[in-house]
């Protein structure tokens, strides 16, 4: 990168902090004050920074403009897909992308599992919103007042015996999920269904979606799909900073992962599970 450059580009992380003069801005760069003025000069000209009258300058309407532009521009699926096939590709299982939009939990992309038994979800369809680990995650992140809000205008249908009841289960969940970071289905929309998911987040660190690994218990159990949430959770974080154009170290050596112990002796026994080419409608 250019010295010029360089220096106009650490001007801005300077004005982020509050508006700042012509000396200010030549002290935090370290050159004379005239080198200092045609960078501002420059940046003014683009609406980058903006001269208040007081002749300090700030960041300008136009920084932020091309900020939202290129954020509305985004498409997380197109940036997730290529790291969830290689997901699908390392173990084998079925993968989901989802979003929050209009009060509902959406699946925007899919990749197949290369099992025979496979599970019947679709692009655009909503999931069961009060026991999916990709719901249970965005619901999670919403702000506490509009968490609450919603918790408590959703139905809770018992789909199975581990379905949540009530709001208060639910919130209770979600509490845990936004401690976590990470958040589980094991039996609770079909008796046969596991799901592990992890959140994918923006730049301010707020989810902006969901993947996930689902698996019917004939083909795993819900101890060995958890073993699979450090992988899952790498690839999260590396769509993460791919999305939010930054640079992170994925955790490699995450703590290890400790499934509930009621969980597997309450999963349908193997001898009683559908023939393996059966598809199974699920929403994970």
């Amino acid at each position: 990168m250019s010295q010029t450059v360089d220096r106009a580009l650490s001007i801005l992380p300077l004005l982020a902090e509050g508006p700042a003069n012509l000396e200010q801005v030549a002290s935090r760069l370290g050159v004379h004050k005239s080198t200092a003025l045609r960078l501002l000069r420059t940046l003014h000209e683009h609406g980058i920074v903006y001269r208040q009258q007081d002749q300090r300058y700030r960041l300008g309407a136009r920084l932020f403009a091309l900020a939202q532009e290129a954020v509305e521009n985004l498409d997380v699926r197109e940036i997730a897909h290529p790291h969830l096939a290689e997901l699908n590709e390392k173990c084998g299982h079925t993968v989901h992308l989802a979003v929050y939009e209009e009060n509902e939990v959406l699946y925007i992309d899919k990749v197949e599992s290369r099992y025979p038994v496979r599970m019947y979800s679709r692009i655009g369809k909503p999931v069961a919103i009060t026991v999916a680990a990709v719901a249970k995650l965005l619901l999670a992140d919403l702000p506490e007042p509009e968490r609450r809000a919603v918790a408590e205008r959703l139905d809770y249908p018992m789909y199975t015996s581990r379905s949540i009841p009530n709001a208060a289960a639910f919130l209770k969940e979600l509490a845990t999920v936004r401690e976590q970071g990470w958040a589980t289905d094991l039996g609770g929309h079909e008796e046969s269904i596991n799901c592990i998911g992890a959140p994918i987040r923006g730049a301010d660190g707020r989810a902006v979606a969901a993947c996930s690994v689902s698996a019917p218990n004939v083909v795993v159990t819900a101890d060995e799909l958890l073993a699979l949430l450090p992988l899952l959770r790498r690839t999260a974080d590396a769509i993460s900073a791919e999305y939010s154009g930054t640079t992170r170290t994925p955790d490699k050596s995450p703590a290890p992962v400790k499934s509930p112990a009621p969980v597997k002796s309450q999963l349908p026994d193997k001898t009683h599970a559908p023939e393996r080419n059966r598809e199974k409608e699920a929403r994970p």
